[in-house]
């Protein structure tokens, strides 16, 4: 069974802005799965579509196996939501706003108080209990929103942007507990701008452009399509300038670690064979750049150019020839 599906899913506002154009996807149940996007390209709009903030132009949303439009309240008590914005009532204490939202999906006030007990202790709230949620930090505000999303029990969580204003320590204790939750058997939809979460965590991704999916596959597919990586490499021996490395381009760091930009076709193998050549010994390595950022923005990129020689290329257009001379000079 999925724990969501949306067929030909579109949403145009009363402005006339196509928020959705036709969006397919499928998230398996037990899924830790990535949608990303950048600013503007339908996420939060599908977001509040999926949670019944927002209501559909066209298309079909079901959330394991109920559909949304028949069977609206049992899909929404599927679904814990983690927004984007803060959307607490402020004068309100932290262990309350738990146990109210327990109570509106029918969870008995003495479960929800031991519920209530347990998330804020797992998300390092516990000693603000008692505390108005408009005394809080932006960070506490967000796991608290983390907390009241689940005191239900959903069985597919969606975190819009969790982590933002979270700093590092509680950042981490956090993951633990989302990979714990999601090892129990909760789906989990992340959307974030932390890429590097996304790579570490997901295990699938959708990527969002425009209001339609340029990408949906597993991670370690679309992580595979990139075409080089940069490495930095710890050398045991001291250096004064960086070596000379055939068919790499390498930049020097610091007297021991230097940058290697490494072909997808050339491969680790053939560049430990050329450091080796040159009597170079590595101590360590590690990737310097987040490959999922670079196959994001590849990907938006090309979509763009595509656009814009399409466009150029069209009957009338002024630019059309010197762009098309342009794109088969390039090419």
């Amino acid at each position: 069974m999925y724990a969501l599906e949306l067929r030909q899913l579109r949403k145009t506002y009363p402005s006339g802005v196509e928020a959705l154009r036709g969006v397919d996807l499928s998230v398996k149940q037990g899924d830790f799965f990535a949608l990303l996007g950048p600013n503007g390209a339908g996420k939060t709009t599908a977001i509040g579509i999926i949670t019944s903030l927002v209501n559909k132009t066209a298309g079909d949303v079901s959330v394991f196996g109920y559909d949304l439009d028949r069977q609206r309240e049992a899909a929404k008590a599927c679904v814990g939501v983690v927004p984007q914005e803060f959307n607490l009532n402020f004068f309100e204490k932290c262990e309350n706003i738990l146990i109210n939202q327990a109570g509106y999906y029918g969870v008995p006030r003495s479960v929800a108080r031991r519920r209530a007990e347990k998330y804020l202790k797992a998300l390092h709230l516990w000693d603000r209990r008692d505390q108005m949620s408009r005394t809080l930090s932006g960070g506490m505000k967000r796991r608290l929103m983390i907390a009241r999303a689940l005191i239900h029990k959903p069985r597919l969580l969606i975190l819009d942007e969790p982590t933002a204003g979270v700093d590092i320590e509680i950042r981490r204790s956090m993951w633990d507990l989302m990979t714990r939750i999601n090892e129990d058997g909760m789906t989990i939809i992340l959307t974030t701008h932390y890429l590097h979460e996304a790579e570490s965590f997901c295990r699938n991704i959708a990527i969002i452009d425009e209001g339609r999916i340029i990408e949906n596959d597993t991670m370690v597919n679309v992580v595979r399509k990139l075409k080089r990586e940069v490495f930095v490499l710890t050398l045991e021996e001291s250096l004064k300038r960086a070596p000379d490395l055939p068919g790499y381009q390498v930049q020097l760091r610091n007297e021991h670690e230097i940058e290697v930009e490494v072909e997808q076709e050339q491969g680790l193998n053939a560049l430990f064979q050329v450091i080796s050549d040159r009597s170079l010994h590595v101590a360590s390595m590690r990737t310097k750049s987040n490959r999922l950022e670079e196959l994001f923005l590849r990907l938006v990129d090309d979509k763009e150019e595509q656009k814009n020689a399409a466009r150029a290329a069209e009957p009338g257009h002024a630019d059309g020839v010197s762009a098309a001379r342009h794109s088969a000079s390039v090419n």
